[in-house]
């Protein structure tokens, strides 16, 4: 909770996705009178909690990273504690080279910091693990201002360690090309570990050393809710209407306007509303719209941020014509291996809540679509199910049908984080300062995972609290 309390300031959120509402909750317990605004009839955007066959299940993001306290911590501030629970599973594969394969241990995003674990999984070739030992007697890098991560660690492992590790483990994150996504912005620790060491795979070894030191060392890395993740928008919501927030749907903002001491943010149907400050909690294309008119630079920042498209499939089974598939969470698909999805997630293995919603049947779910490889996301339903459907049969060995199958698109679903990303944001923060009592937040900013959505809203609505705690009332 922020220290700062603002009596009866207005303040206007739009946005009402899990960024949106975080700022709205924070702005409500800083005392702040608070009106959020969501274009659609759904809070949580991306956070989206629905059932199969009867079976809760989440349709979008299905866990928090639990070494960052943000996300797991408002879950708590808004009663879900009790709710809070860890994979039941643990283990998780890599299908590749033809076969299904443990995820290597002793890596940071893939990047490995010793050749042992992976020569026992058989990830990679002979020529490939070869490379990877003479690391060390690589010259020194002198790194830029920045670098794609899967050109850096090509350079100095191979090829073969993007394609088959790095790449899909980011891709889990952004669906995104390992060979543009920035090193400093994506896995920043990485960034300053090549920067400080003499080679890359002792700069791996050094951050596992720190993380074992640290004060999260043994601790879970995933958490999940009971009933799905999805759950967590809606408790925030409740928390903000409990405060006296307003919390608005089907309200699309077609205006927003700086007044001279304050902001007229204008909805499609002609609602107009005075505020001290607002927040703009919107993905990029949505923002830049918004923000044209009085913070035109950052506009123009925002209109570059290119986004990935993905669907996931969600499917139940008969329990008893599915009890050969593999006791873990799931795996990753590199997509040098040629297949439709990119991961599969065994939901009823994964989380015990699943499990529980119906011991005779057995959730599962894939996903597809990757940045700048969305040809398969343009199939209808039908063909997803199909498609995934025969990727199991050749992953897993798959032959039964399900009972009942959805599918979820997530168009423009993730930013994306090119070279040069951090300093597009320093940009586009640097604009919308200079405007009094605005300010943004969301996963085009600092991380697309739920923490660090949480923490950019919070960010942004302690320092409205604290700009609006030493200025006049609009």
């Amino acid at each position: 909770m922020s220290e700062t309390h603002v009596p009866a300031r207005r303040v206007v959120v739009i946005g009402g996705g899990i960024s949106g509402l975080a700022a709205a909750h924070r702005l409500v317990d800083g005392g702040a009178q608070v009106t959020l605004l969501e274009a659609s009839g759904r809070l949580g955007g991306k956070l989206y909690a629905g059932q199969i066959a009867g079976v809760a299940v989440d349709l979008g993001a299905e866990s928090m990273l639990a070494r960052r306290p943000e996300a797991v911590n408002l879950a708590r501030a808004v009663g879900l504690a009790d709710r809070l629970c860890l994979p039941a599973a643990s283990a998780a594969g890599l299908y590749t080279r033809g076969a299904l394969r443990p995820m290597p241990t002793g890596h940071v995003m893939g990047v490995p910091g010793d050749v042992a674990p992976l020569a026992a999984c058989g990830v990679l070739s002979d020529a490939g693990l070869t490379r990877i030992g003479r690391d060390a007697e690589l010259p020194r890098d002198e790194l830029g201002e920045d670098v794609g991560i899967g050109t850096y660690v090509a350079a100095r492992l191979g090829r073969e360690v993007v394609d088959r590790l790095v790449e899909p483990l980011l891709g889990g994150v952004y669906a995104g090309d390992a060979y543009q996504i920035s090193m400093r912005a994506a896995v920043p620790q990485l960034y300053e570990a090549a920067r400080a060491e003499r080679s890359l795979t002792e700069g791996v070894r050094a951050i596992q050393r720190r993380a074992a030191a640290g004060p999260a060392a043994g601790g879970p890395v995933f958490m999940g809710i009971d009933g799905g993740v999805g759950g967590l928008p809606l408790a925030v919501a409740d928390a903000v209407r409990a405060g006296g927030g307003d919390i608005r749907t089907h309200a699309p903002v077609r205006r927003l306007a700086r007044t001279g001491s304050g902001w007229s943010v204008v909805t499609e149907d002609g609602t107009a509303l005075t505020a001290d400050a607002v927040v703009v909690a919107l993905p990029a294309p949505a923002a830049a719209s918004l923000l044209a008119a009085d913070a035109p630079g950052a506009a123009a920042e925002l209109g570059t941020v290119e986004y990935a498209s993905m669907a996931l499939v969600t499917m139940a089974f008969r329990r008893a014509e599915v009890a050969g598939l593999p006791n873990s969470r799931g795996f990753l698909v590199p997509s040098v291996d040629g297949l439709t999805i990119k991961a599969a997630t065994f939901s009823s293995h994964k989380w015990g809540w699943v499990a529980q919603g119906d011991p005779e049947l057995f959730v599962l779910r894939t996903s597809v679509g990757r940045y700048g490889d969305e040809a398969d996301l343009e199939r209808d339903d039908p063909e997803l199910v199909a498609r995934s459907l025969a990727d199991l049969h050749t992953t897993v060995g798959l032959t039964a049908r399900p009972v009942a199958t959805r599918v979820e698109r997530w168009d423009g679903g993730l930013p994306q984080y090119p070279v040069g990303h951090l300093d597009r944001v320093a940009r586009v923060r640097e604009q919308v300062a200079g405007l009094p009592g605005l300010r943004v937040c969301g996963a085009v900013y600092d991380g697309v995972g739920i923490p660090a959505c949480v923490a950019t809203a919070h960010t942004a609505a302690d320092e409205l609290l604290g700009l609006l705690a030493t200025v006049p009332a609009a």
